[in-house]
């Protein structure tokens, strides 16, 4: 049977009025100027240092379902985005608000029907599935309608961490993260040629840089699962810190530059005296330590 699960750590707001694709045009990452109704965007709203507060899925909404743009986000940070939206509303004729009626799930095999809410693919990956957001008080009971066998979102985190895709708060830290260092440049979060947004000036130049330092990346463990936090080391030196983990796979965010000189003096990588192997993740696209040139 195919399987969904529902993602209790997500929540629903809505962006809506006249204004609203120019105002989250000139705040967030990604180009919603160009975007059709039923279609998603990865993006995020930056500091004006260029570094990420919040990150999330924008979802156009057609006219007939009553227009506007529903953002699929962190529950935990629901409350400081709905915040720091209406801090740059202004003047726009834009209406801001949250909907706790609507819940955040994702098909993780098989196409949802459309008549069982909002689906979009997961722009960020092709194997990532299908995201859903439905009406949240009989949202196990419309799954199960459509076919779904409903899984814990642990199995969701499974997936996500085999495909090495980064969640803030768990594999870096929101405020002290640039979209680079999150893999946000590979994984289709910034639109490099929509032109200006919060933080943006930042972000091209780290875009036009030879290379990014620091990225979370892909590791591999065998028997017991690092301490989400602990520091990873290469050899002796500090080298980062693990975050999620599942299934003998994890994420860490790793200076790039002292593991690939660790690598070549022969030292190994570790979290917690644990051993980590790197691996590769078929999306990256950037120099990965341990490769040959």
């Amino acid at each position: 049977m195919i399987s969904a699960a529902i993602l209790p750590e997500r929540t629903v707001l809505r962006v809506s009025g006249e204004d609203a694709r120019h105002f989250l045009q000139n705040l967030v990452t990604s180009d919603i100027e160009g975007l059709s109704a039923g279609e998603a965007r990865f993006a995020a709203l930056l500091t004006p240092q260029g570094k990420i507060l919040f990150d999330f899925f924008v979802l156009a909404v057609a006219e007939e379902e009553g227009g506007g743009f529903l953002l699929d986000a962190p529950k935990a940070l629901a409350a400081e985005f709905l915040k720091r939206l209406t801090f740059y509303k202004l003047r726009a004729k834009v209406e801001i608000e949250p909907r706790p009626d609507l819940a955040a799930a994702v098909a993780l095999e098989g196409n949802p029907p459309e008549e069982i809410g909002f689906v979009f693919a997961d722009p960020r990956h092709p194997k990532l599935g299908t995201r859903i957001i439905l009406p949240a008080a009989d949202a196990k009971a419309a799954l199960g309608k459509a076919g779904f066998k409903i899984t814990g979102a642990e199995e969701w985190e499974r997936l996500r961490i085999s495909l090495g895709v980064p969640e803030g708060g768990k594999d870096f830290v929101y405020g002290d993260t640039f979209p680079h260092e999150a893999n946000m440049d590979q994984l289709g979060g910034v639109d490099f040629a929509k032109g200006c947004f919060i933080g943006q000036e930042v972000v091209s130049r780290m875009q036009h840089k030879s290379v990014t330092r620091t990225r979370v990346v892909p590791v591999a463990y065998k028997d017991v699962t690092p301490l989400e936090g602990v520091e990873v080391k290469i050899g002796e030196k500090a080298a980062g810190f693990f975050g999620s983990a599942a299934g003998g796979r994890g994420l860490a965010k790793l200076r790039l530059d002292r593991v690939e000189d660790g690598l070549k003096a022969g030292e190994s990588l570790s979290a917690g005296n644990i051993a980590l192997t790197l691996v590769k993740p078929d999306w990256a696209k950037f120099p990965f330590p341990g490769e040959e040139a």
